[in-house]
């Protein structure tokens, strides 16, 4: 059976210690994933990249607890300064400035996405939206506060105002980002029943 298991389940050994070992691996290995798929960068001058999509694919594929221990991993590399998050960048600095909110919204979309998708709602189009939705919207909350609190606490004004800054240029990334896992996911399972791994 393969019901309520995410698609790392469904190799994963049964041995303990390996189990762990498979554990780890996924975890390392998926911060290494949205390391890379942060630099990936489409359009100009607000760029599209694929580091949430990484984040949000890696909770649904690895489940609740590993999709989150994979992006405090991931953000872990970042804050001892390793280039991983977007435009190559690292270090604290990066969670003390704009996009700080954001990088910890991550772990929160990550244990949501992930806690949905081991209720078995990657396996269909419309719930794969919907987690895909939820994950983003807790990413935007958490971005959206912290930028609220540089705001007061600097006071200095965001040109445009908060939602113009911290919302709206990526909305059309994400919604193209959603599609695209509401396309891979659902399919993927397809392959999964068709192959009869279950």
């Amino acid at each position: 059976m393969i019901a309520g298991l995410t698609v790392a389940d469904l190799v994963r050994p049964s041995e303990r210690r390996l189990a762990r070992l498979y554990d780890a691996a996924l975890i390392v290995g998926g911060s290494i994933v949205i390391a890379v798929c942060a630099q990936i960068a489409i359009g100009y001058p607000v760029p599209i990249t694929g580091q949430t999509f990484a984040v949000l694919m890696a909770a649904a594929l690895l489940g609740s607890r590993r999709g989150a221990l994979c992006v405090l991993t991931y953000l872990a590399e970042g804050l001892l300064g390793l280039p991983v998050f977007a435009q190559a960048k690292g270090g604290l600095p990066a969670f003390l400035g704009p996009t700080g909110g954001y990088l910890v919204g991550f772990v929160f979309a990550a244990c949501i996405v992930g806690a949905l998708s081991e209720r078995t709602w990657d396996r269909r189009v419309l719930s794969t939206i919907a987690a895909m939705v939820l994950g983003n919207l807790v990413i935007y909350a958490c971005g959206l506060a912290w930028l609220l609190c540089l705001v007061h606490f600097l006071a200095k004004p965001l040109g445009g105002g908060l939602l113009a800054v911290g919302l709206y240029p990526f909305l059309i990334g994400d919604a193209a980002k959603i599609t695209l896992a509401a396309i891979l996911l659902p399919s993927g399972w397809k392959m999964i029943r068709y192959f009869r791994l279950d």
